[in-house]
């Protein structure tokens, strides 16, 4: 696990991070936070409170320290509010402060907790968690054989963290598999190049970024000068992959999204109060240099990287196509308290330049691909979206109508895990996938190959009225440049 980080120096204040691997969106708040009314104070919910503090003291079958009854209340009140907001203890604040230096190791996975169990948003390419095969919408019911029933989260994460080169075993359960898969994983210091590239064809590159890290917009602007040049300086197009990116530091996808876009708005918040609303705005120079782009995105695909994917739609830079995206649109303010602990507080929900809310909706893609194997197409229902998460936020409904333009249907090579793999295998296919280079099989990966098609002008199966006709689907015309 990489811990959570102070990640980004912008006037608008200071970045936090904190999941399993990467969550987009906890801002650093020097000073409490306070609701000025003040005046309403609950004593009777307050007197109840202290009647049963003072119960459960008394009879509880076993002896219980006022300490622990105490960050119990607070934790089950943050808890109880959404998903993403929690309290954190002195020694768990402390541990999300320390910068990933090598002390810990992980297993490269973002999941979030779901009625006592963890789901699994996305394994990050390379790491442990992708190589022992774990996909979204994985059910993680037990870590090293202990049951996570009522564990909580932060438990949960804590028993995943570990020296690098321990093992852990977890023992998962597939949508539409009948037996649990025991995964015997290594940790690992987690240490992903988030960006990766490669030609495609004469003039077409592509891009694959796994996470947002500190550094990954001006590695992004970078991968495109070393496309262009590999194009003699004329790059028809791009294919830009977020599929299964969990997402991660939110400055690095504004300035990915910056990369591609001259100027207009690529994200904005609004929260209660107001220093919880804030825009960000594209700057320029699209180093595409306005040549056409398709992004692909699935139900992995979250955070930062709906950001990304939200602001190139609605600016029509970029034709959308693969599945709804996962959804994650709030913003966690990190809040120190007396005692040395924490809030994570969701204070503040995002928006696209639309004014479309990616909380709970995900971004809808332009070009929708269906499986058309029942089995495959059940699998795709039953991927976790944030609207699933107990205690969701509902954010307002004003875009949940906007449909795919267009759809195609497609039954790719799914994966299958007969049995575990070890994140210490050596083979060559292991290593290749942890490397920095990028070999993308048009073959195997149908969703890129008629991304390809799309972005050349050539004609696509495309369903109509239940009929499959084929279509040149226009790129999206560039606008804002």
């Amino acid at each position: 696990m990489i811990p959570l980080r102070r990640i980004l120096s912008r006037p608008s204040g200071h970045w936090l991070r904190f999941s399993v691997l990467l969550v987009l969106g906890c801002t650093y708040a020097g000073n409490t936070l306070a609701d000025t009314d003040q005046s309403h104070i609950p004593l009777q919910q307050i007197q109840t409170l202290s009647q049963v503090f003072a119960i459960v003291k008394s009879n509880y079958v076993d002896p219980t320290s006022d300490k622990k009854l105490m960050d119990g209340a607070i934790s089950g009140m943050v808890s109880a509010l959404d998903p993403h907001s929690a309290y954190l203890t002195p020694k768990e604040f402390k541990e999300m402060q320390v910068v990933t230096d090598g002390k810990f190791g992980g297993l490269g996975i973002e999941v979030t907790g779901d009625h006592g169990v963890l789901k699994v948003v996305a394994p990050i390419d390379g790491t442990p968690a992708a190589k022992a095969g774990i996909e979204p919408g994985d059910l993680i019911i037990k870590i090293d054989g202990k049951v996570l029933q009522g564990i909580g989260l932060q438990k949960t994460v804590d028993m995943m963290r570990g020296k690098p080169g321990t093992q852990v075993t977890l023992t998962i359960l597939r949508p539409h598999q009948n037996q649990p898969l025991h995964l015997t994983l290594t940790r690992a210091i987690i240490k992903v190049q988030s960006v990766r590239s490669a030609m495609l064809a004469p003039g077409y590159g592509y891009i694959r970024i796994s996470q947002f890290q500190e550094n990954t917009g001006r590695e992004t602007r970078k991968a495109v000068e070393k496309l262009e040049k590999e194009a003699q300086g004329h790059l028809k197009g791009l294919i830009l992959d977020l599929r299964n990116n969990p997402g991660g530091v939110l400055g690095a996808g504004i300035e990915t999204a910056d990369t591609f876009l001259n100027k207009g708005l690529i994200v904005y918040t609004k929260g209660r109060t107001p220093d919880s609303d804030m825009r960000f705005t594209a700057h320029g120079p699209d180093y595409l240099h306005g040549a056409p782009m398709i992004v692909l995105i699935n139900g992995g695909s979250a955070s930062a990287a709906e950001i990304v994917t939200g602001a190139l739609k609605d600016d029509h830079r970029a034709l959308i196509m693969g599945q709804r995206s996962f959804g994650k649109g709030s913003v966690q303010t990190v809040i120190p308290l007396s005692n040395g602990g924490a809030l994570k507080l969701t204070t503040a929900l995002y928006y696209t330049p639309a004014g479309c809310s990616i909380q709970s909706q995900g971004i809808v893609p332009n070009v929708e691909i269906q499986p058309t194997n029942p089995q495959l197409r059940a699998m795709d229902e039953d991927l976790l979206k944030e609207s699933e998460l107990k205690g969701v936020l509902k954010a307002p409904d004003t875009c949940s109508q906007v449909k795919p333009q267009y759809i195609i249907s497609a039954a790719p090579a799914k994966p299958t895990l007969a049995t575990a793999k070890t994140s210490s295998a050596s083979s060559q296919e292991d290593a290749m996938e942890a490397s920095s280079i990028l070999k993308p099989n048009l073959e195997k990966d149908y969703v890129l190959h008629e991304a390809l098609r799309i972005l050349e002008n050539k004609a696509v199966p495309v369903d109509e009225h239940g009929h499959r006709v084929q279509e040149v689907i226009p790129l999206a015309l560039v606008s804002g440049q």
